[in-house]
């Protein structure tokens, strides 16, 4: 009697462990990443500068 108690328990315990996982990845997988967008001002100086260091040395 008490194996089986013991067998409940742990499917128990299985199963929420189980549900916590999916729900947690499917949080995850529903996130939306934000990107700041590219600055090509600051690119451009950039490439400006290095190419004055290269005419000067």
């Amino acid at each position: 009697m008490l194996m089986l108690i013991v067998l409940a328990i742990s499917v128990i315990i299985v199963a929420i462990v189980i549900v916590l996982a999916v729900t947690t990845t499917s949080k995850a997988y529903a996130y939306k990443h934000s990107v700041d967008p590219i600055d090509h001002s600051h690119d451009n100086q950039n490439k400006e500068e290095f190419n004055n260091e290269k005419r000067t040395s």
